[in-house]
């Protein structure tokens, strides 16, 4: 799919994103990766999701609610498109975006590892 041409009014997304995202991601000892059942790419350690991906549009991402919280105000996340506390996005509209959405994959992994479930 080219990300400059989207029917909708999704944004067009940074060329190259998800195979940015998937290379830095897949590094992490323990991750693994593919694609879900609503064609998003996943990325998990053990059976946890620290988070996915649409194409070069945008991160999902789900956190303890206080985390999201701060990361909200931050202004690190956006709500999810799904309005529930605790998920979480990143629209890609630049490389900052992209380097953004890998720290907060980052989070997430660091905090599941540590939780054992690697």
């Amino acid at each position: 799919m080219s990300t400059t041409e989207i029917s909708d009014d999704r944004p067009a997304g940074v060329e190259g994103a998800a195979e940015r995202i998937e290379a830095e991601v897949t590094s992490w000892p323990g991750v693994t990766a593919g694609l879900g059942k609503r064609n998003e790419y996943g990325f998990s350690v053990g059976r946890r999701q620290i988070g996915h991906l649409h194409g070069d549009r945008a991160a999902h991402f789900a956190f303890p609610k206080s985390q999201w919280t701060e990361l909200l105000e931050q202004g690190r996340i956006e709500k999810h498109p799904i309005d529930r506390p605790g998920l979480g996005a990143r629209v890609l509209r630049d490389d900052g975006d992209v380097d953004e959405a890998i720290a907060l994959m980052r989070l997430n992994y660091d905090r599941a590892v540590s939780d054992g479930d690697s």
